[in-house]
């Protein structure tokens, strides 16, 4: 077809054009053969032919945005603009080369000009809050999402937005959980551990302090119990880099005397996350180093990570494997989750007392879970896992727990 519209177009070339055909060829080498400088040739020849016909002006400052002459798809977009306000995906090119390249001020003058003319077009809606949200100014974004949800009110993807950045910025958080933890062994358990936090979460900065308590059972009477407090924060270095801290005192045996643990996670390739960190537990007469690396990435709306850690504190090295999957839905709070791991965790808060000896023995561990935000106030966490755990050489036992948390936003 192409090669006979341009035998064509040799043929009658002295007489008259047929534009049409002449902006399908253009369009089939823009779209379908991603051949630009063709684009270009046939793009002002058919802008010679029928300097009215914008098409051709459309076509032309696609192929120059996509060969990265942007000062030229400015200036046909803008002639589309300037002569007729039937072409709105001018606006649209020109708005998102604007903020391709962080030009908050122009792309927003561009869309606001476009929604006078087509006030109902979500699209130029949504694309003046990506220019909005290059400002980092979120009072802002959030009185334009609200701006943005009168207009639509029926659209949850907008509804979900304003949950996220109200949850990502500026927020406070109160939350309770407890865990039940039930073993098939005689004379071994339940346990419970329950913790009350509070949460203050700044744009830069998350602090948060924690209260844990654990009351370890057998045949229906306690046999210990202990409370460990804990100072948490969350540091944003920079957009590519932040940091995890905690320190802990606890009440021994069935917390350590003193914890403290450290990561720093770093953001490559876009999609990838790399942490490298440190755990540290004393007891009374002991303590523990442990190293941790994790690697994860986001899979279209998930995020698949992969968590290990090495005890250093012995000649034998015994390491644990986490891998887990968190499926969001509306918002970062509302997921599903699995995971399945080997081995044990220092992070593991009802087992910290039997760290040491646990490392040393087989742990194979599966786990779902859901969180959900409810009446945009309240957020609702469950979790079960069953851990198949070797007490003694050669000698297992299962472990179920259930967690249930609730936080509260203020």
């Amino acid at each position: 077809m192409i090669g006979s519209l341009l035998v064509q177009f040799g043929l009658f070339a002295q007489k008259k054009m047929d534009t049409d055909s002449l902006l399908t060829v253009t369009n089939h080498y823009l779209n379908v053969d991603k051949n630009y400088s063709e684009v270009k040739r046939l793009g002002h020849m058919g802008h010679k032919l029928a300097p009215s016909y914008y098409d051709f002006h459309i076509a032309l400052g696609r192929a120059c945005r996509f060969t990265n002459e942007l000062d030229s798809a400015r200036y046909y977009f803008n002639q589309v603009i300037v002569n007729t306000t039937k072409y709105k995906e001018a606006y649209i090119y020109l708005a998102q080369i604007e903020i391709e390249t962080k030009n908050a001020s122009k792309s927003k003058i561009v869309l606001d000009q476009a929604l006078k003319i087509y006030p109902d077009e979500k699209e130029f809606y949504w694309l003046k809050l990506s220019a909005i949200e290059l400002e980092n100014d979120d009072p802002q974004t959030m009185v334009y999402l609200k701006q943005f949800e009168a207009k639509f009110p029926n659209d949850a993807s907008i509804k979900s937005r304003i949950l996220d950045l109200k949850l990502n910025s500026n927020s406070d958080r109160i939350g309770i959980g407890t865990t039940l933890t039930t073993f098939d062994r005689s004379g071994v358990g339940p346990w419970y551990l329950s913790t009350i936090q509070y949460i203050r979460q700044r744009k830069k900065v998350t602090l948060i302090g924690r209260l844990n308590y654990s009351d370890r059972q057998s045949y229906g009477n306690s046999i210990g119990n202990g409370t460990l407090t804990e100072v948490e924060s969350y540091v944003k270095w920079n957009k590519k880099h932040y940091s995890f801290g905690n320190f802990g005192i606890g009440s021994t045996p069935l917390f350590p005397k003193l914890r403290l643990n450290y990561s720093s996670f770093f953001s490559f390739a876009s999609k990838w996350e790399l942490e490298l960190g440190m755990r540290y537990n004393k007891n009374s007469s002991t303590e523990n180093y442990s190293s941790a690396i994790g690697l994860g990435t986001y899979i279209g709306s998930g995020w698949l990570n992969l968590k290990s850690y090495l005890n250093l504190d012995s000649q034998k090295k015994y390491p644990s494997f986490t891998l887990s999957y968190r499926y969001y839905l509306n918002s970062r709070y509302d997921y599903y989750t699995a995971s399945m791991g080997y081995g044990t965790s220092p992070d593991e808060r009802e087992t910290l007392s039997q760290y040491e000896q646990r490392i040393a023995l087989n742990s194979y561990r599966v786990g779902l879970g859901y969180s959900k935000v409810l009446y945009k106030k309240y957020i609702l966490s469950l979790l079960g896992n069953y851990n198949r755990q070797e007490y003694f050489p050669k000698k297992y036992q299962n472990e179920l727990s259930a967690t249930l948390q609730i936080h509260y936003l203020f």
